[in-house]
């Protein structure tokens, strides 16, 4: 007897999962016919929206039936089994479309997701280095090398003043105030701004151009502060597998990226209690909130940091 309810429980289920299925299918043909959505998309919702079907089969309601009591329950269950934000969204927002076209269709007069706050989204935090960590990078080339005291140089600008790789390898000589300690930097949507050299920064910078950069230039000449062995400007994939090179020799198990070292800049200056807005100027953001997602990485850099190195410049 068990065995014959099992089976027509699951019959049941089976049957309330394929009428579902109708009424996915049905709005999928709609909005590919109304917008041209790619394959990818379509997929997506299709996905979302089945896993909620299949969900609600167990209560033997079709997907149509949702209350906002089902739908809370179960993206609590998405979250508990560690769902992102991100993904939660996505699938909140194809159950919104999926029941507006329900209400346009004539076949519910309320939207059971109209109540249904999106989560919200943080911006991914940079991986930030710890000072130990950039204390090791840049200790890891060989400044007995010209080429080594060149990476070096440029590690160490790099710390100092939180530059972007693009603007680091198109950097010329002629943007160096040597006198006053600063760079003269053109930045996004030609902004100009100025950004102060420390000690440390301004010491290797200066020893690299009084021999390394000329045994590197032999006879060749060029304007560019950090020239290759060919005397040409370097590329930004080079310079990322510089960085990832000396990552590696260094042992840093973290994932790097060319950023890495704008990053630990901003984050270990905000450790150091100082000023958003000062930050958010030598960074180049034309916007506040975009320096602000520092804030949050030295909050919790805070919570483990016992270094008492300062930062370069």
């Amino acid at each position: 007897m068990e065995i014959m309810a099992s089976t027509e429980q699951h019959t049941t289920e089976s049957q309330t999962v394929a009428r579902s299925e109708e009424f996915v299918d049905k709005f999928l043909d709609a909005i590919w016919m109304e917008r041209g959505l790619s394959k990818n998309t379509l997929g997506a919702y299709r996905a979302d929206l089945m896993t909620l079907g299949r969900g609600l089969s167990k209560q033997d309601k079709t997907i149509d039936m949702a209350d906002k009591a089902d739908l809370l329950k179960f993206i609590a269950g998405r979250v508990e089994g560690g769902a992102k934000p991100r993904s939660t969204a996505r699938q909140l927002s194809s159950f919104r479309r999926f029941f507006r076209y329900i209400m346009r269709e004539g076949l519910r007069d309320n939207d059971p997701t109209a109540d249904i706050e999106m989560p919200r989204i943080g911006r991914s935090l940079p991986k930030t280095l710890s000072e130990d960590e950039v204390e090791s990078l840049l200790n890891a080339p060989n400044t007995d090398e010209p080429l080594g005291h060149r990476d070096r140089a440029m590690l160490e600008l790099l710390y100092a003043t939180g530059l972007r790789v693009s603007e680091l390898i198109n950097l010329t000589q002629s943007q160096v105030n040597f006198n006053q300690g600063v760079l003269r930097i053109i930045g996004k949507g030609d902004r100009e701004r100025l950004i102060p050299l420390g000690e440390e920064s301004l010491r290797w910078l200066r020893d690299f151009i009084d021999g390394p950069r000329m045994e590197i230039l032999l006879e060749r000449q060029t304007d560019y502060m950090f020239p290759t062995r060919r005397g040409d400007r370097m590329t930004r994939q080079a310079f990322w597998h510089i960085i990832k090179r000396y990552a590696e020799k260094a042992g840093i198990r973290k994932k790097m990226s060319p950023h890495s070292l704008r990053h630990a800049f901003a984050t270990h200056l905000l450790n150091r209690g100082a000023d958003l807005r000062v930050v958010q100027l030598l960074l180049g953001h034309s916007d506040l909130s975009t320096t602000q997602i520092y804030t949050h990485v030295a909050k919790e850099r805070l919570k483990d940091l016992h270094s008492e190195h300062h930062p370069r410049g």
